[in-house]
């Protein structure tokens, strides 16, 4: 596809529906798709459109001057993307590889529209699934002496490559806000929804020894806040007393994987926007 994407967010005024489609048209352009939403509450307009160039009367590196003055009248934020240009992805993981090797599947299935040129791991078990996929693999292991030393040189590994998207596939440590503030909105995580309930190395131990009837998984982007940051998609399994711990592990691995790979495909669909400590997910 040869498409151009705006996603955009601003105060709600009227008119600004009508801007944004006129732009395309008035330049030859046909809507392929466009998704709005208005938060009431806080009185924002979200959109994003897209459109394709071919017969587009303007080239790509016209457009966003071209919009600007759209722009500039409705105070926007707005970012502009072509679908042709995947996004360069990261992938980071510990010890925990299901979600790591169902990623690479999607990928090399064509089902996640990007390009990974590295894994980055603290441990060294997922180096032979890196090099099955012919991807660059490095090892970092990190304590809490060496914490803030290793993560420069993954900063520094991740802007040798222009990442523009972090994928922490069970990645067994805390990023610190020095990193998370150069990646805002760009690092997707995934973990088990247990929390605060039960903490620590082993959570569905935990929750089998409760009995909990309901396995959650959540992916979220990384904020300074452990944990905290925008949700961008959720799942859930039902748990009944004739499951084993066995089953509830993979209940919640299967759930992992799916969760996870959604959560990314939707950002490098360019489908999300995030707002305050939330997100529109658009159709």
């Amino acid at each position: 596809m040869n498409h151009a994407v705006l996603l955009i967010s601003c105060a709600d005024n009227k008119g600004i529906n009508a801007a944004v489609t006129a732009f395309i048209f008035e330049h030859a352009g046909n809507i392929v798709h466009a998704d709005q939403h208005i938060d009431e509450q806080s009185n924002t307009f979200f959109m994003r459109i897209e459109w394709d160039l071919q017969g587009f009367s303007l080239s790509r590196e016209q457009i966003a001057d071209a919009f600007q003055p759209i722009a500039e009248k409705y105070s926007m934020l707005w970012e502009l993307c072509f679908s042709d240009i995947n996004l360069k992805t990261a992938i980071f993981v510990s010890k925990h590889l299901h979600c790591l090797r169902d990623i690479l599947m999607r990928h090399r299935a064509g089902q996640l529209p990007c390009d990974i040129p590295l894994i980055i791991s603290n441990h060294p078990d997922a180096k032979s699934v890196a090099e099955d996929h012919g991807i660059a693999f490095y090892e970092f292991y990190i304590d809490s002496e060496n914490k803030q030393e290793q993560e420069k040189k993954q900063f520094d590994v991740l802007r040798s490559h222009d990442i523009d998207l972090v994928v922490l596939a069970r990645y067994h440590q805390i990023l610190t806000s020095d990193f998370v503030d150069h990646y805002v909105s760009r690092i997707i995580n995934i973990h088990h929804s247990f929390l605060p309930a039960f903490v620590g190395s082993n959570p569905y131990l935990q929750a089998h020894q409760k009995g909990v009837k309901i396995i959650g998984v959540t992916s979220h982007y990384i904020t300074a806040q452990l944990d905290q940051g925008p949700i961008i998609e959720q799942d859930t399994v039902r748990i009944s007393h004739r499951n084993s711990l066995g089953d509830f592990v993979r209940k919640g691995q299967d759930l992992e994987r799916v969760v996870l790979s959604r959560a990314v495909r939707w950002h490098l669909e360019r489908k999300i926007l995030s707002y305050g400590n939330k997100t529109v997910i658009f159709d």
